[in-house]
C-alpha cells in the first residue's frame, strides 16, 4: 500500500502585480506517493520551479492547499513552515549549494545540526548517508577537492540524512556530464525504491526519462500530461542515458 507524502489541491500561484502579473500555476492537482520517482518536465517559464517551490514550502500558494504527510500548510506562519520543511523535505539543487569551507561530512551534517540534538548521532547519520551515495572515502574532502558528480552526491546525502519524506530536486543532472549524470540518477532511482520516500525531479533532461516511475508535463502553469514511466531502470535501459 502506497502512502501519500504530498497532496496538492487546486494550486494557484500568482507572481507580480499590475501589468507584470503572471498566473504561474493554474489549478494544479498532484499527489506524490512513497516509493515513486516522478519527473516534471516542460519548457522554460512553464511553472516547473514555481511548483517545486510551492511543494517544498518555499513559496505559499495564492490559492489551493498543500498537505505534507497529512498536515496542511494553510495558515502556518514562516516559522511553522520552516519547521515542516526541515522535518519532511530534502532539497537537491543544480548548483549543489555546498559550503566551501566545510568538508563533505560537515556539509551533510549541517542538515541535522539545524535541528539540534545529539552531535554524535548526527555524525553517525552523516557517515551513513555518505556511505549510501558511495562517498565514505571522501568524508573529509572539501568541495573544491570533489568532482561535480561527487559534489552532487554529497548534496543528495544531505537531502536524505534527515529521513525526509520527500526529496525535491531541481535539475540535478544539468551541470553534470553524461557519466556523472547517469551515476547520480542511478543513485536517486535506488533511493526512490524506499516506500517511505517520494522523489520529485524538475528537469529539462530527456536522458533521465527511463529512470522515472511517472512523468508529468507542464505548460503555461497547467499539468497537461501524466504518464507512467519505465521506472526501476534496468542496466540496458540506463545505458541510453550516456548514448
Amino acid at each position: 500500500m502506497t502512502t501519500t507524502m504530498i497532496e496538492a489541491t487546486n494550486i494557484v500561484k500568482v507572481l507580480g502585480e499590475g501589468p507584470a502579473r503572471v498566473e504561474a500555476l493554474k489549478s494544479i492537482n498532484l499527489s506524490l506517493v512513497g516509493g515513486e520517482l516522478t519527473l516534471l518536465m516542460g519548457p522554460s517559464g512553464s511553472g516547473k520551479t514555481t511548483l517545486l517551490s510551492v511543494l517544498g514550502c518555499m513559496l505559499s500558494p495564492t490559492g489551493g492547499t498543500v498537505e505534507i504527510r497529512g498536515r496542511s500548510t494553510t495558515g502556518l506562519d514562516a516559522e511553522e513552515l520552516a519547521a515542516l520543511r526541515r522535518d519532511n523535505v530534502g532539497f537537491v539543487f543544480q548548483s549543489y549549494h555546498l559550503f566551501p569551507t566545510l568538508t563533505a561530512a560537515e556539509n551533510v551534517r549541517l542538515a541535522l545540526d539545524v535541528r539540534g540534538g545529539c552531535s554524535r548521532m548526527a555524525r553517525i547519520k552523516a557517515e551513513k548517508a555518505l556511505a549510501t551515495v558511495g562517498l565514505s572515502h571522501k568524508a573529509r574532502a572539501f568541495p573544491r577537492e570533489l568532482s561535480g558528480g561527487e559534489q552532487q552526491r554529497v548534496a543528495v546525502a544531505r537531502a536524505i540524512v534527515g529521513d525526509a519524506s520527500v526529496i525535491l530536486a531541481d535539475e540535478p543532472t544539468a551541470a553534470l556530464d553524461s557519466e556523472n549524470g547517469h551515476a547520480v540518477m542511478m543513485m536517486l532511482a535506488e533511493i526512490a525504491k524506499d516506500p517511505t520516500r517520494a522523489l520529485f525531479i524538475v528537469t529539462h533532461d530527456p536522458r533521465i526519462m527511463p529512470f522515472a516511475d511517472r512523468i508529468l508535463r507542464i505548460e503555461d502553469g497547467r499539468i497537461v500530461s501524466d504518464q507512467r514511466g519505465g521506472g526501476r531502470t534496468s542496466p540496458l535501459r540506463a545505458l541510453k542515458y550516456a548514448s
